[in-house]
């Protein structure tokens, strides 16, 4: 009986993503991604240890790509900070919205991922060049990933609550909610998403 090919850990994140796309995030184990791969759960682990090693290389394959182009250096030299910043919180966008069931395990696991973590050190030197000390770049990188982690699950994970999220009585109960949730509603989300990062810059100082 011909032995089964080797496999590669890309290979078995490919299967992963899949999965995650197909059929959503808690489809997502060590048995469904074998299966995929048409293996017995048992073959994995002679190339991911566990499922954390797993996660983090599906977020590196579903958003290493449009996180390494943002954080490259073009040829021309880079941006002024402002624009580096918008730049790098739209790839992130880009990136989730092409896999968005990867959200919540870039958040669990942004510490220990290359891409994110050269994402968040780009953010960390555009700060620094638009004159922030460090006490002030902690405090903006976390109102940065704060916002984009909160504006993509808004968008890709509850997009009911955009619209209506204390029932049938805010029109009249909440005016002002009411308006400001109808005003998004009708936004393009890429919009939306522009909108907001840049009234965070324009909280930091970064006009």
């Amino acid at each position: 009986m011909p032995r089964p090919r080797s496999l590669t850990t890309r290979q078995i994140a490919a299967a992963a993503l899949t999965v995650i796309d197909r059929d959503g995030l808690p489809a997502l184990s060590m048995r469904t991604v074998a299966a995929e791969l048409d293996r017995r759960t048992m073959a994995l682990y002679r190339y991911v240890e566990d499922r954390e090693e797993l996660e983090c290389l599906v977020v590196d394959l579903a958003l290493g790509p449009a996180l390494d182009r943002a954080t490259a250096t073009g040829p021309v030299g880079p941006p002024a900070p402002r624009d580096r910043l918008l730049a790098l919180l739209e790839s992130m966008r880009e990136a989730v919205g092409a896999h968005p069931g990867v959200l919540p395990l870039a958040v669990r696991h942004h510490g220990g991922c290359l891409p994110v973590l050269r994402w968040r050190e780009r953010l960390l030197e555009a700060l620094a060049e638009a004159g922030l000390d460090g006490p002030r770049r902690a405090a903006a990188l976390h109102a940065l990933v704060s916002y984009v982690t909160g504006a993509l699950e808004l968008e890709h994970r509850a997009p009911a609550a955009t619209t209506d999220p204390v029932g049938p009585a805010v029109p009249e109960t909440f005016p002002l909610l009411a308006a400001a949730l109808a005003t998004r509603a009708a936004t393009d989300p890429a919009r939306a998403f522009a909108d907001g990062a840049r009234t965070v810059l324009d909280g930091l100082g970064l006009g």
